[in-house]
């Protein structure tokens, strides 16, 4: 009918794909690495030498950070965050081809995602409740049980059999909607989003160039991700829409009204171009949005293949958090058994240090000891909470961790970390390119460099 062909005629033009494919490597048939031995030996270490100090010290009640088998083998993440509509569906939908499937992630103008969308790999097209999800153990996603019945009703998975999916999972989170309370989700929206933070491979968090608006929900994100800074992206999307004068003082807003949110030497990478299928506006720069495209698609391929690196590093990082942890606990123990005599009530001597740790040289103390960064040091706050769950009475001291067959539990977790697992991403560097165990790319060196010092 005359009226389809008028439709047929302003259907946008698509653009060329053959770059992603070429640059994810999609059409390559060459076996997966076989990582599962590297993996084997990673369980076995978490297992035996930084899970007992973990229990031991209650640490996932500080951090909400239990490490699940499904975690240890589960594929790189990426996540995107960012304000709503600023077109992190469609990004989604254009790296995987999803654009007029059955499959595709609803986008448009209003805020459309209401729920965390998990996008993985499955042998057909299928959707998964966030229920199911949950009760799935040898997935990696078993703990977000914890956020409650209506935060697993905001939570979708979609099996979608795609080539690069096979080596990495994305997650689609709802977008930021600045002066909204977080109560009005009716779950904890910020604890959910710190979950995925947490376990990201790559944060892409990106930005519509019309809409800047720093509010205080994207604020509060920044918040949650310091210490992640090597794993964000931040992406200036639909930068075809603008001119080229408009864009420059778009890019320097941008960087102004991040700048205090960011406070690290180096300032993230950011990524200008426009990631949908259409073709890029007629008079705008393309071969720079192309590039920037190329760009950012081999960055996503450096984290698809540095995967096991990263996991080693992630999980010695996690060791390190859960040693200096149990140093903290004992240091409280030790000061709150030395201050307290026959006569003194436990809970107001405990309630002293508890108050004021500074006074008792409590962090203080474990700075001076071997290999602790400032930077690794939890927030003193923090453990006002902690203890008011757990009385301190309920610990046992680091030296009363040891039997004469298991070692102890401290000397267990050192070994891990300057050891078996340096030892572990050694044995990966063989017939491997050299530059990738250096310690900056995965961050295994605990004291930040002094730049201010010669060499």
């Amino acid at each position: 009918s005359p009226s389809e062909e008028v439709e047929d005629a302003s259907e946008p033009i698509k653009r060329d794909r053959s770059h992603l494919e070429n640059t994810l490597k999609l059409n390559e048939e060459k076996p997966a690495d076989d990582v599962s031995g590297v993996l084997q030996r990673l369980r076995k270490i978490y297992h035996s030498s930084i899970k007992p100090l973990e229990h031991s010290y209650r640490y996932n009640e500080l951090r909400q950070h239990e490490i699940t088998d499904g975690e240890i083998t589960s594929k790189p993440m990426v996540l995107f965050l960012g304000p709503w509509s600023v077109g992190k569906s469609s990004m989604i939908n254009y790296l995987l081809g999803l654009d007029n499937t059955p499959y595709q992630l609803y986008t448009g103008a209003e805020p459309t995602t209401s729920e965390f969308t998990v996008i993985m790999h499955g042998p057909k097209l299928k959707t998964i409740e966030g229920i199911v999800m949950a009760a799935d153990s040898a997935r990696s996603f078993s703990p977000l049980e914890k956020f409650g019945q209506n935060f697993l009703e905001k939570l979708i998975g979609i099996e979608v059999p795609h080539k690069l999916l096979e080596r990495v999972t994305f997650v689609d989170t709802p977008g930021i909607i600045e002066n909204r309370k977080q109560q009005e989700r009716g779950y904890p929206f910020n604890d959910v989003c710190q979950w995925f933070i947490d376990r990201a491979d790559l944060i892409f968090v990106v930005f519509d160039p019309t809409k800047l608006d720093v509010g205080l929900e994207l604020e509060m994100l920044f918040r949650q991700l310091k210490g992640r800074e090597s794993q964000i992206r931040i992406i200036l999307n639909k930068a075809d829409s603008l001119a080229t004068q408009e864009l420059m003082r778009v890019y320097g807003a941008l960087f102004w009204s991040l700048a205090p949110l960011i406070n690290v030497t180096e300032p993230p990478r950011v990524y200008v171009s426009s990631f949908w299928p259409h073709d890029y506006h007629p008079d705008t720069h393309r071969d720079l949005f192309l590039k920037e495209e190329i760009s950012l698609l081999e960055d996503l391929n450096q984290v698809i293949e540095n995967r096991m690196e990263n996991k080693i590093a992630f999980i010695r990082q996690h060791a390190i958090r859960v040693r200096i942890h149990a140093l903290l606990v004992d240091r409280y123990l030790q000061t709150y058994k030395d201050k307290m005599t026959f006569f003194s009530d436990g809970e107001l001597v405990f309630r002293d240090i508890v108050e004021d740790p500074d006074r008792f040289y409590i962090f203080k103390s474990i700075l001076a000891k071997t290999n602790v960064s400032k930077f690794d040091l939890p927030n003193r706050e923090a453990y006002k909470d902690f203890f008011g769950i757990n009385p301190i009475t309920s610990f046992k001291l680091l030296s009363q961790q040891c039997s004469y067959m298991g070692g102890c539990f401290l000397e267990k977790i050192e070994k891990a970390i300057t050891r078996e697992l340096p030892d572990l991403l050694g044995s990966l560097g063989l017939g491997k390119k050299p530059n990738v165990l250096s310690c900056d790319v995965t961050g295994c060196g605990e004291t930040p460099k002094n730049r201010y010092r010669k060499p």
